[in-house]
């Protein structure tokens, strides 16, 4: 596919405006981190996201009528993605900095292929197995960075905290996953998907409201104008702009070669962090930030062919 391609189908601005959205939302949530507690700041994102995500399918016309069976698989589905994958995403970004998170969840592929072929039997290559194992090492190795760090630095991130850090990423990324391969069941083809992203962020909203209250009690707010910006530009530009556009590239240019923007945004991520947080690199760091992307690389291109 040329770069012409890309201008005649409409494809280059879709792809460019979801990597940097979505590239930029590990530093906001960086922000939301602190004086609310996670579980409220992950409600607050999908509340005004549902609503808003509903707004856009009475627009194009779409129903939100998707029956009993689509109200339960709407249910689990905003369960795994925007209560146990947000929940998780933002309890790791208060140990590890956010590029590093981002890194963490470029390797969504691996559990999503392991996931399909166990449940859809849909092959795995040797090409894709050799490039995942190169992912997961680079990642182990910048991990390793963090930790080190942590122990050199006096009043520093507790070097467990790092470990507790790594192991709420990945949770998470088990629950997106779940999530993704979910939207491959039968009834996910059969059922409008912005209705059911409607549906999914509105009910996981809710409970993230439940499980808020009952482990942390009412809720808090924070007035502050980047924390108020913050949950809107999660909720709209992160959440309601980028699903859909992410669906017209897959449509456009298919899943594999639309999987690319998860190589391109821990990129962008990490280059933020480093402005923004200061992240510090070393030798392993960038041993580990090249690995993992060419791991991630070499697997994308065996899935997309």
């Amino acid at each position: 596919m040329t770069v012409n391609d890309w201008a005649k189908g409409g494809i280059i601005i879709p792809f460019i405006l979801v990597v940097l959205i979505w590239s930029s939302t590990w530093i906001v949530i960086r922000d939301q981190i602190g004086s609310v507690p996670a579980s409220w700041s992950v409600c607050y994102r999908f509340a005004l996201a549902g609503v808003a995500m509903a707004a856009f399918a009475r627009w194009r016309g779409v129903s939100l009528a998707i029956g009993r069976s689509g109200l339960l698989y709407a249910a689990l589905l905003g369960v795994a993605q925007f209560v146990l994958n947000f929940n998780f995403v933002y309890r790791a970004e208060h140990y590890l900095t956010s590029g590093l998170v981002a890194v963490v969840y470029a390797m969504l592929l691996i559990p999503n292929s392991i996931l399909s072929f166990l449940i859809f039997r849909q092959p795995v290559s040797r090409t894709f197995i050799g490039g995942s194992v190169v992912a997961v090492t680079g990642i182990v190795l910048m991990l390793l960075h963090e930790y080190h760090a942590a122990l050199s630095e006096a009043g520093g991130v507790n070097p467990d905290m790092v470990l507790l850090g790594a192991g709420f990423a990945f949770a998470g990324l088990i629950s997106a996953s779940a999530a993704n391969v979910m939207q491959g069941m039968e009834i996910a083809r059969r059922l409008p998907m912005v209705a059911v992203l409607a549906w999914a962020m509105l009910i996981g909203a809710g409970v993230d409201a439940l499980y808020a209250w009952a482990k942390i009690g009412p809720p808090t707010f924070d007035m502050r104008p980047g924390y108020i910006l913050g949950v809107g530009w999660l909720g709209l530009a992160g959440s309601v702009v980028t699903f859909p556009l992410y669906f017209t590239l897959i449509q456009r240019m298919g899943a594999g070669r639309a999987a690319y923007t998860s190589v391109l945004i821990p990129v962008i991520a990490m280059l933020i962090s480093t402005l923004a947080e200061g992240y510090r690199w070393s030798a392993l760091a960038i041993l580990g930030a090249l690995l993992a992307i060419a791991g991630m690389a070499i697997a994308l291109r065996s899935k997309a062919a």
